[in-house]
């Protein structure tokens, strides 16, 4: 279901509340909150977090729904999504993750959060709770829980999954990004790819798509440095991030590989619309005035990415197409199957601009 707070919950006035028998259960209740601490803290990626919180309180609480509100942060862009764990006819629950634009249900949702304790009766009967996760002051996403029992009691432990989660999310986001871009980093890079390559299989009734690698390389990047120095090549490293941002789409993983190489996981219906989203950015780049550097640009190679290729070689064939766009004149975008398919690629393409291992 759709989460509209206005719509589908009414407040719940005080009363005495039935209490689920696991939470007045003794040393196997015990062990079995412990156990779902251990297994939800061992998550070391964020997905995987959601979906573990998601679980673990579906199947403490007894609910048969459990939703994550997340709102993207600043750096990230206005992206949000939802992780609903949901249980189906067979008693087993289900993970949907469902990302869209910001809008502003988002306010009204956090703001029912914040009002009459969270607690809401839906208007189907059922019983439904609204946390607030907070990070560093910030609003950063809430849960929903509904059930057929009252959920007051349940307010306390949820909370304290809430925070623990707000906590470990801050440790992981940290360990994932370039510190100075806000970029995946490189270490994350294969699980990224993995996610995206799950990530194309088509909805029912949607067209099929698929995922590209792209790398991109600041042009003539050490004479930025060794002309101007270092911090106005940190700057212009950080406004080619900012271009990237405003480039891509929200689903598209974003990183920074190191030095002035950039890498981009995007997913498009075909190499037309894949060129057209990279010569978009190039074209953004080049027009972009840059503080005292003036006009940069850069070069990009591409190339698809099958559903059984190792992410050393799609990043080869990506990086053979950048070397080629570098030797053809920078400030260029090339796919690398067009390349081959041309005959441009036969004979020996030494490419080094990536370190593969």
């Amino acid at each position: 279901m759709s989460i509209d707070p206005v719509a589908t919950v009414d407040s719940v006035p005080s009363r005495s509340v039935e209490v689920p028998g696991w939470v007045s259960g003794g040393e196997a209740t015990q062990a079995r909150l412990v156990d779902s601490v251990a297994h939800f803290t061992h998550q070391r990626d964020t997905e995987a977090l959601d979906h573990s919180l998601t679980l673990s309180l579906a199947e403490l609480a007894d609910a048969r729904t459990v939703t994550l509100y997340k709102r993207a942060g600043e750096r990230s862009g206005p992206q949000e999504s939802l992780v609903r764990c949901s249980r189906n006819a067979l008693g087993r629950f289900n993970i949907d993750l469902v990302p869209r634009s910001a809008d502003a249900s988002t306010d009204l949702l956090l703001q029912q959060g914040e009002r009459d304790g969270g607690c809401v009766r839906l208007r189907d009967g059922g019983y439904g709770m609204l946390v607030p996760i907070r990070h560093d002051g910030r609003m950063i996403g809430a849960l929903m829980l509904e059930s057929e029992h009252p959920l007051e009691m349940l307010r306390p432990l949820v909370e304290g999954f809430a925070r623990i989660y707000a906590n470990y999310v801050g440790l992981l986001d940290e360990s994932e990004r370039d510190k100075l871009t806000g970029l995946y980093n490189r270490r994350s890079f294969d699980r990224h790819l993995q996610r995206q390559l799950h990530g194309t299989r088509p909805r029912e009734g949607e067209q099929a798509g698929q995922t590209w690698l792209a790398i991109l390389d600041i042009d003539h990047f050490k004479r930025i440095n060794d002309t101007w120095g270092h911090l106005y090549g940190d700057e212009v490293i950080l406004m080619i991030a900012q271009q990237m941002r405003a480039s891509f789409r929200h689903g598209d993983a974003l990183f920074r590989f190191g030095g002035e190489e950039f890498v981009v996981l995007m997913s498009a219906i075909d190499r037309e619309a894949a060129t057209a989203a990279l010569q978009r950015f190039r074209t953004r780049v080049q027009d972009h005035e840059f503080p005292q550097v003036g006009q940069v640009t850069v070069s990009v190679g591409f190339a698809v990415i099958g559903p059984h290729d190792y992410p050393a070689t799609v990043l080869d064939r990506a990086d053979k197409a950048l070397y080629f766009a570098k030797n053809s004149g920078r400030n260029q975008v090339f796919s690398y199957e067009d390349l081959r398919a041309r005959g441009a690629l036969d004979g020996d393409v030494t490419a080094g601009s990536v370190d593969l291992f």
